[in-house]
């Protein structure tokens, strides 16, 4: 099972042609945390640009972290934010990845590599 980051999906949405072929291989949909879908939003600067970020993820599972994998996030957090530079919404989404044995799939190697089972892969080249 495949987790996508937000720079995945951003790659996606600015029509990165390695982002777009790679997702058009994928045999099954891959899921996407919650948090990710709100730094979409986030990320937006327009009711244009967010209905455009949501209609990019409509068709993608959403997944939110359990109370265990909230319980990790915390504990990576507390443990890797001074240390590794570890945000809060990059420990959640983690523990999520975590939590359901999932591959996170990003190029934020650098705050992600630090989290102890977390399986991550650069699915692309950029």
């Amino acid at each position: 099972m495949y987790l996508l980051d937000t720079d995945i999906l951003i790659d996606i949405q600015r029509g990165h042609t390695p982002a777009i072929a790679w997702f058009a291989s994928l045999s099954e949909i891959p899921s996407i945390p919650g948090f990710v879908v709100m730094e979409l939003i986030q990320d937006a600067q327009n009711k244009q640009k967010v209905r455009q970020a949501l209609q990019l993820v409509a068709p993608l599972p959403v997944v939110w972290p359990t109370e265990t994998d909230c319980a990790r996030a915390l504990s990576d957090f507390t443990v890797y934010h001074l240390s590794n530079n570890v945000g809060l919404i990059d420990a959640l989404i983690a523990a999520c990845a975590v939590g359901r044995s999932a591959t996170l799939c990003t190029f934020n190697i650098k705050h992600y590599r630090i989290i102890p089972e977390l399986n991550i892969e650069q699915p692309y080249s950029r």
